[in-house]
């Protein structure tokens, strides 16, 4: 039996890769404050701030054939590696594309430059602490280091609101009129939250090392419009409104409130079309986006179609734009 550390697990992903290693034979430990829920059914809490001083102190000293780093926090990114680096066979850092320095170009791989922290870097910025945790992590494990440079998470329980708006707000509209922005151009690449689980979890069993984009196929923003209406069985009218014409009504890209989510800008063109071989090479398998989407559906049934969310726009706010855009012509 393996024993395998997760450092975090009691959120989203931590807790879905939680449950992939128990389901499949392992010792799960989970190092977290526990405030995001309890961990996988099977798995064992221990309850640490790691902010603090002696976190590690319950686990410091034993051997794990594999440890999971979840956090973006560098201090507790370099202090984990200074407590566990000596007893990890082998230490899966779950990173993100974030980490690049230029989202235009289409088809990156692995190998293009990713963003310069400088001599004073922001370390509250998500990316720049990202760039910050590869590197003390390549500098303690060298040849023992999986990075995940993952891109959008999607799929059931996805506590960011943004991939389930849409075929949530098909869902909740029936036959009433939805605003999206201008799709043609533009495109979605995601992975579903079970299949980077479970990749992650296969490929620290069979020992890989070195860096993986983990990102999805590409879809054209169309399409996956188009798929979410039809799972909705949505009826109403679909509009579209020019990007400029949104930005002047206070319409956000990307995500969070009054936000169409995502829509990026056409500078953006490479974001959601990066390389994804080295990750289908290393045995990546990934379900169709369908399939993601009417998961999707029924979570957000289960949650609540009304609801409030982390991103996106309100039916109230969305009807008030509709009825600019039509009045408009």
């Amino acid at each position: 039996m393996r024993r395998v550390l997760i450092l975090g697990g009691t959120a989203w992903l931590g807790r879905e890769l939680a449950r992939v290693l128990v389901r499949d034979g392992d010792h799960v430990t989970c190092l977290a404050r526990g405030i995001a829920g309890p961990p996988a059914e099977g798995a064992v809490l221990v309850a640490v701030d790691r902010a603090q001083p002696g976190a590690y102190a319950a686990v410091r000293g034993e051997e794990w054939d594999e440890v999971i780093e979840l956090s973006w926090n560098v201090q507790h990114v370099t202090d984990a590696l200074a407590a566990l680096a000596p007893g990890a066979a082998h230490w899966t850092l779950i990173s993100s594309c974030s980490v690049y320095a230029s989202d235009a170009e289409v088809g990156q791989t692995e190998a293009a430059a990713l963003m310069e922290p400088g001599p004073d870097p922001d370390i509250e910025d998500y990316a720049v602490a990202k760039v910050i945790c590869e590197r003390v992590s390549e500098a303690a494990l060298g040849g023992r280091l999986l990075t995940v440079r993952a891109g959008l998470i999607v799929g059931p329980g996805d506590p960011s609101d943004r991939f389930g708006y849409w075929v949530s707000r098909f869902g909740l509209t029936g036959d009433g009129a939805v605003l999206t922005p201008t799709l043609a151009g533009r495109h979605v690449q995601v992975i579903d939250v079970r299949d980077l689980a479970a990749w992650t979890v296969g490929a620290g069993r069979r020992g890989t090392t070195g860096v993986v984009n983990a990102v999805g196929e590409i879809h054209a923003f169309g399409e996956v419009v188009a798929q979410a209406r039809s799972i909705a069985g949505h009826t109403g009218p679909v509009l579209e409104a020019a990007p400029g014409w949104l930005v002047e009504q206070g319409v956000a890209y990307w995500a969070g409130p009054r936000s169409l989510p995502l829509w990026l800008p056409e500078s953006f063109g490479g974001f959601f079309r990066r390389s994804n071989a080295t990750l289908l090479a290393a045995g990546g398998e990934l379900r169709d986006i369908r399939g993601t989407l009417e998961d999707t559906l029924d979570d957000e049934r289960a949650r609540g179609l009304g609801r409030d969310r982390r991103s996106g726009l309100t039916r109230p706010d969305e009807v008030e734009l509709l009825t600019a855009l039509v009045s408009t012509g």
